[in-house]
């Protein structure tokens, strides 16, 4: 059995990796820290638990003592929250995934600008690994920390990914066009993301300044070998789950819908969360699992392709990916405790 520690498990994000870890066959969870629960069941903080777990949830300090009891620790805290605790586990030899952005990005001076904050730990990034097993599955299953992807860029670079590693588009025409359920602006209360502020409405945000850019373009870079900037706009939804991410680039040269769709199933053929699909992507068919859909269709009088792709923001876009994670680098079957199909309605 693995023993796990969650810090952070009362957000949307953290909850949903406690639902995942507490049905995984081979986890056994150790503890659960959360800053504005402590001393709390968790099952009191989300009642679909009642019965099943009766773990108490403990402060940062008592989650920090129990730490060399534990194989891998997963933060699941805003940015700028993980530097000292991954930096004393990885101490004590305990695995680190961060849900967080503290890890994503390989040049630090990249988080004053985006972030704005210094990085508290830059000598950890270079072997801070990007938990994407889908293009880094062979570092990931080597690694001790690893940086979970933010949701927005899973959605975006599994779209991007089979275009930029063959070159196939203009790299500075790429525009992504992203949407975004609820629960990704986090449990905080908050003005913005109460029923009535946000019901009925959708709006963009973060527009030409969202974090997840560079994250994006990091990792679209290292699979193009070059450098380049996209345009990235984020909306909100009032829906719980899901991101739809509409990614749009030029092609170099022309080149059947049919082909590109061989193309990325190719790229894909080994992927068990990943669906190359015939039809447009809609978030209620991967809703509640680790699944991306994408789909592929050509604008022949624009020379344009446009790569549509579905995920869970919860789960692809977070926890799932972290157990994914956790599977590769413990050697376990990648697919453990995730084989779940969405549910639909």
């Amino acid at each position: 059995m693995i023993n796990v520690g969650v810090i952070g498990s009362t957000g949307y994000a953290g909850q949903q990796l406690v639902w995942f870890l507490h049905r995984h066959p081979q986890v056994k969870i150790s503890f659960l820290s959360s800053h504005n629960h402590t001393g709390n069941p968790f099952s009191n903080t989300y009642p679909n638990y009642r019965n099943f777990m009766q773990n108490i949830c403990i402060d940062i300090h008592e989650a920090e003592q129990q730490l060399s009891t534990i194989d891998v620790l997963f933060i699941a805290l805003p940015h700028g929250k993980s530097f000292e605790l991954a930096k004393k586990a990885l101490a004590l030899n305990v695995k680190v995934i961060d849900l967080g952005a503290d890890f994503r990005l390989k040049d630090a001076a990249l988080y004053k600008d985006w972030y704005d904050l210094d990085h508290g730990c830059p000598q950890l990034l270079p072997e801070a690994v990007y938990g994407l097993p889908e293009l880094h599955r062979d570092k990931i299953k080597k690694a001790n920390l690893i940086a979970n992807p933010g949701c927005y860029p899973t959605a975006s670079i599994l779209a991007l990914a089979p275009l930029l590693k063959e070159q196939l588009v203009i790299e500075e025409s790429i525009v992504v066009d992203a949407k975004s359920g609820v629960s990704g602006a986090g449990r905080t209360a908050n003005i913005a993301t109460l029923y009535t502020e946000c019901s009925e409405s959708i709006k963009a945000y973060g527009v030409a300044s969202h974090r997840h850019t560079p994250e994006i373009e990091q990792e679209l870079s290292l699979l193009n070998g070059s450098s380049f900037c996209i345009s990235f706009t984020p909306h909100l939804v009032p829906m719980n789950r899901g991101i739809l991410a509409t990614c749009y680039g030029s092609l170099r040269k022309k080149i059947t819908k049919e082909a590109l769709h061989d193309y990325y199933q190719a790229f894909y053929q080994n992927e068990y969360f990943v669906r190359v699909i015939d039809t447009i992507p809609e978030t209620r068919n991967v809703k509640g699992s680790n699944l991306c859909d994408i789909g592929l269709c050509i604008d022949e009088r624009t020379g344009r392709v446009i790569v549509i792709s579905a995920i869970d923001n919860l789960i692809k876009g977070a926890a799932g990916q972290a157990v994914q994670n956790m599977n590769l680098m413990f050697e376990l079957e990648e697919i453990a405790g995730l084989d779940v199909l969405p549910m639909i309605p």
